[in-house]
């Protein structure tokens, strides 16, 4: 039986052994030689070391473990051993060989090669795009940058450095994500990147997440939209486009969007507020959450005794102000308008309550 998913894997380059790992899909078959879209993932400055499997814990690996079906792709995720960078020409080097080693093992396509890193790991991604850009049909890339927080003179060719990695990237697709708060490494070095890619006419776009600090990689990779975007673009569509001088594939050539931290809220009137007040139970008539009603506000509380906020931001879908971004409660009514159950969803799991109806007045 073959295996699947994370699998431990091995290189060696110029006498040294480097362990690291490779995710296959639940789907992939050795027999059928069907090409595999396959990325290659650079860690950051804290998942490195020598056992090769550190680097699956934050990030892509992640958001593969929680969504397995958004992540069709081959990964490859080398490792980038203590106390070296991923900008150092033999970790560069040791990263190519693991994603040929892991492409031939494993058919991966050429047409459909990406390139994606977080913090330490987006250093690294960027020297690769620049020396290769012709190899990456797409590449995303999360709070990072090309002025490197271990070289801080790199700083005194602000006015030069971003238009040379622009120019060489040229129009490979570029998805840039940062936290407007990062105080590590700082929202500029994107919003340059960006700058320089559009004056390029590259095809680039920059996500800033309002309020997030350094790891804004954990909601980047559980966009659903990125996986797909990535499966849209080709490197042979990339040249088909370059020849014709079109905006890549139809896109817009330069995208700057501020996502906001939570939604905006409206306010609902007390009396439909009361609607979703009350008792609500699991699958088997078990005490889930009390819901209640404040000053014009809903507040939830758990079984712990912990209560929670919820802000309106349609007239049946709650979040959490002061909690998880991705967090929703969604009410159902019945043909009368009367709140039936409501269903707990965050990026990895639901969970469905019913409204206890009140007892009978007697």
């Amino acid at each position: 039986m073959q295996e699947t998913g994370f699998l431990n894997r091995k290189i060696e380059l110029r006498g040294i052994t480097y362990r690291f790992q490779v995710y296959l899909p639940e789907e992939w078959r050795r027999d059928d030689r069907k090409l595999w879209p396959i990325i290659l993932a650079l860690h950051g400055r804290g998942e490195r070391g020598s056992e090769g499997m550190w680097q699956t814990q934050i990030g892509l690996p992640q958001q593969v473990r929680d969504h397995p079906d958004r992540w069709p792709f081959v990964i490859v995720m080398p490792q980038c051993p203590q106390p070296q960078y991923w900008t150092d020409p033999p970790m560069m080097a040791m990263a190519l060989a693991a994603l040929d080693q892991e492409s031939e093992e494993f058919h991966g396509d050429p047409d459909r090669t990406y390139l994606t890193g977080l913090s330490l790991g987006g250093y690294g991604a960027w020297e690769l795009a620049k020396n290769e850009p012709r190899r990456w049909a797409a590449i995303a890339i999360a709070a990072s940058g090309v002025f490197w927080s271990y070289a801080p003179e790199r700083w005194e060719q602000a006015d030069t450095l971003p238009a040379e990695y622009a120019k060489s990237v040229g129009r490979t697709p570029v998805w840039l994500f940062h936290g407007t708060e990062d105080n590590v490494v700082k929202p500029r070095e994107s919003e340059l990147m960006f700058e320089a890619l559009k004056a390029e006419g590259g095809n680039v776009r920059l996500w800033l997440y309002q309020g997030l600090h350094h790891d804004c990689w954990t909601r980047a990779y559980n966009e659903p939209e990125l996986p797909r975007w990535l499966l849209a673009r080709r490197l042979s569509r990339r040249a088909q486009a370059e020849t014709s001088n079109a905006g890549p594939e139809g896109q817009p050539p330069a995208e700057r969007v501020v996502i906001p931290l939570h939604p905006t809220s409206i306010k609902l009137p007390d009396a439909v507020l009361d609607t979703f007040t009350g008792e609500y139970t699991g699958v088997h008539g078990e005490p889930k959450v009390t819901i209640s009603r404040q000053a014009g506000r809903l507040y939830l509380k758990n079984r712990l005794g912990e209560t929670d906020e919820l802000d309106a931001e349609s007239p049946t879908v709650f979040f959490y102000p002061f909690g998880n971004p991705l967090t929703r409660v969604f009410f159902e009514h019945d043909a009368h308008g009367h709140i039936t159950a409501a269903v707990l969803q965050d990026d990895r799991h639901e969970e469905r309550w019913e409204k206890r109806s009140p007892a009978p007045a007697r």
